[in-house]
């Protein structure tokens, strides 16, 4: 006669059997909860990055310093369309535009265009262009102590800057107030400043160009030049 086979588990054998199952489960949640927890953390670090670039990028970006992007070609060819330029927006804060500084500025009919031109007359003096060329004049006080003013003035050399220059074009003479400046594109047939549209007032310099990110083989800083 056959012998009937039991298959059937023994009590303490089932017992160590869902033991083992237990403890695969526990260790299997202690797995997940730390991949859990790994994740977390590096989500968290990932946070802490971003809002600490915030809060040092933002007031940067918004306050001190800003992007432009040339568009035209009224700089040429010292500026091309495309180029990408830092503009620092804190020195003239603290000091006054100077001469030959390129600056990013509102144009005064529409606040919501940018240019970009070069400072040629400061407050106060008197811009005249004619025959080509650009004097500059400026009253000063007479050094040999008597109470007048004396009428300084000069004939603009721009070929550090511009050396294939011929001529400027205009045939005009403004006086500057104490808050305007006189400003003009390097590309001087081609370019729609305050020969067109007249001084520019300070409040709508955006500030100046400090740096040129793009094209890499023309990263540098700008400097202006000395007359």
């Amino acid at each position: 006669m056959e012998e009937n086979l039991n298959f059937n588990k023994l009590p303490s054998e089932q017992k160590d059997i869902d033991e083992k199952e237990k403890r695969a489960d526990f260790f299997s949640l202690k797995k997940l909860i730390r991949q859990a927890k790994k994740y977390l953390f590096i989500v968290w670090e990932l946070l802490k990055i971003i809002i600490i670039a915030a809060i040092i990028v933002l007031p940067i970006r918004y306050f001190l310093f800003q992007p432009f992007i040339v568009k035209g070609e009224s700089m040429v060819p010292n500026f091309h369309s495309g180029d990408y330029l830092i503009v620092d927006e804190i020195s003239y804060r603290i000091s006054h535009p100077k001469r030959g500084d390129v600056i990013v500025l509102k144009y005064p009919l529409d606040a919501s265009q940018r240019y970009i031109k070069r400072i040629i007359g400061l407050p106060g003096e008197t811009v005249t262009i004619k025959d080509g060329k650009i004097t500059v004049s400026s009253n000063e006080e007479d050094i040999s102590g008597l109470d007048k003013k004396v009428k300084k003035s000069m004939v603009l050399d721009e070929k550090k800057y511009l050396p294939d220059l011929i001529t400027t074009e205009g045939n005009l003479q403004i006086v500057l107030s104490e808050d305007q400046y006189f400003v003009l594109g390097d590309n001087r047939q081609f370019s729609y400043d305050s020969r067109r549209w007249g001084a520019l007032p300070k409040k709508d310099i955006v500030g100046r160009a400090a740096f040129r990110v793009f094209p890499i083989s023309d990263m540098s800083f700008i400097t202006g030049p000395a007359y």
